[in-house]
């Protein structure tokens, strides 16, 4: 299904198109298919042609932010999720490549999410790969090419869709707000901890343990003598 944009008299140039996705940069704008007229399919085949992963947003391709900081703390929150989901057998968590499609023609692409086996058809595992799902728990690391009206936007496509919880985590400042409505939200700090809430009681991350991810290093070079 194609989404188009709103009517030429509020999109006419570039600029106008970037401010309506967040102010983002035009280096993450893909301009074939034309802006306004991508579709879900061609989320699926510019990701098997050339591997880079792009959200559909008023039907235009936006290439995912990312980076190597950004990933390190994904993947430490995705197995942290996963050591507390997968023995009690509460659903799936996915990672940074697994595009969800929240609406038809809207296509969101979290870091982390966490879906309850009670919002997946027949409690199974997906067939397709773009399947509609929408998340109990949505987990964005902000990159430095994010931005906030970006990050609102996205926000409030999660919330409209159904996310019950939200986690937008910031390894510069070492934060994270924990976002329970589209507009409600607690900023935590290194020195506290991330707890699942209602959406995956009793999980407990120290966020010191989360951020020590960042300082990680190898040991000492040792020269013979």
């Amino acid at each position: 299904m194609t989404v188009l944009l709103p009517p030429a008299n509020k999109v006419e140039m570039m600029a106008d198109l970037l401010e309506q996705l967040g102010g983002i940069s035009p280096a993450r704008v893909c301009v074939r298919p034309a802006p306004g007229h991508a579709t879900e399919q061609d989320v699926l085949a510019i990701h098997a042609h050339e591997k880079r992963l792009f959200e559909l947003v008023d039907g235009v391709l936006v290439e995912k932010a990312v980076g190597i900081r950004e990933s390190c703390l994904a993947g430490a929150i995705l197995v942290f999720l996963r050591h507390f989901v997968i023995p009690r057998n509460l659903g799936l968590v996915t990672g940074a490549d697994g595009a969800l499609r929240l609406f038809p023609g809207l296509v969101r692409i979290p870091d982390v999410a966490f879906i309850s086996w009670d919002r997946l058809p027949n409690r199974r595992m997906p067939a397709e790969p773009l399947p509609q799902l929408v998340p109990d728990l949505a987990v964005e690391v902000l990159s430095e090419s994010n931005t906030p009206a970006e990050m609102d936007r996205k926000r409030r496509d999660y919330f409209t869709a159904g996310v019950r919880r939200a986690w937008f985590v910031d390894p510069r400042e070492r934060t994270v707000d924990v976002y329970t409505a589209v507009d409600q939200f607690t900023t935590l700090t290194e020195d506290q901890t991330l707890d699942g809430g209602n959406v995956l009681p009793g999980f407990a991350l120290p966020l010191r343990d989360l951020f020590a991810e960042l300082d990680r290093q190898g040991p000492p070079v040792v020269t013979p003598p």
